[in-house]
Parts: C-alpha cells; structure tokens; sequence
C-alpha cells in the first residue's frame, strides 16, 4: 500500500506529512521505505506525550484536557496541524494524516486496547476514522498503519 500511495502522490504533484502517537514513526518509516518516498514525504512528528500534540501539532489544549488524546477531533486536529507544522517555503503540504489511540496493554483516557481514531486532512478540511483492532500491542500498532495507508490511498484516489 505504501509503494501505491507513493507512486500516486508522485504522480500528482502531492505531499504528504505525517503526525503519529501510537504508530511512534511506523507510518512515516513505512512510508519512507519506498524508493522515490523523498519527493513526498514531508516529514514526520511523533507526538507521542499528550502535550507534544497541542505545543507542536496545535491541538486545542481544552480538547485535551476534556477527552484525552484518543479522541476524533484529536486526531482530525493532530493531521491538519501536521500539514501547517511542516509546511516548506510556507506552503502546507497537501496532505496531513495521523494516528492516535490505544494500542495496550492497559485501556487510556477511558477506551478500551484497539480503539484507534486516524485522522487525513487536506486543504478541503479533516475527517477522522474510528478503528477497533484486535491483538497485542504490535498487532494493533502495525493494522493502524495498513488501515491508514489503505485509506489515504482511497482518499487520493478519489480525488483522481
């Protein structure tokens, strides 16, 4: 899926940035493992602490304090200020994703393992998906980055 998204933002012109909390650099790492990744890929944030995501990714302190960081407007917040956070000559890249969530062994901010919300943002605005995943800790960490790359390939490919 990476090499497919890879291919097709090169094709149009696109970049991408990527901020990642529960994924800690697995999607950008997986990203930049394609040949040819240099031409799109930003660059990466792990935000890993919940502060890191409001001082460097500007999402809403008060949304932080009142759901915690496995949230969807987190994760919408987390891509969109991705996108600004590494912007180049000022210009935001085109797209922001991210990934924020539960991936155990113990439940967060009142969810339960496997709750993950991913977030894809472009100039037109963020949207947010809820996934519920199953495994341990690295079994939910690497579907998070499958189901994201899956589903910023469908996104671009839409807008085809």
């Amino acid at each position: 899926m990476a090499r497919a998204l890879v291919a097709a933002l090169t094709e149009r012109g696109e970049t991408v940035a990527v901020a990642e909390s529960l994924t800690g650099g697995l999607v950008v790492a997986t990203l930049v493992g394609v040949p040819g990744a240099s031409a799109v890929v930003r660059g990466g944030v792990v935000a890993y602490a919940t502060p890191v995501k409001h001082t460097v990714l500007g999402v809403d302190a008060a949304l932080l304090a009142a759901n915690g960081a496995v949230d969807p407007e987190v994760a919408r917040q987390m891509a969109s200020g991705v996108r600004t956070a590494l912007a180049v000559d000022g210009e935001p890249a085109t797209w922001g994703i991210s990934t924020t969530g539960v991936a155990g062994p113990d439940p967060q901010d009142g969810k339960p393992v496997g709750t993950v919300f991913v977030g894809i943002a472009s100039a037109d605005g963020a949207r947010a998906v809820e996934l519920h995943l199953d495994g341990d800790r690295g079994a939910i960490r690497d579907a998070t980055v499958s189901e994201l790359l899956t589903r910023m390939s469908a996104t671009v490919h839409e807008g085809e």
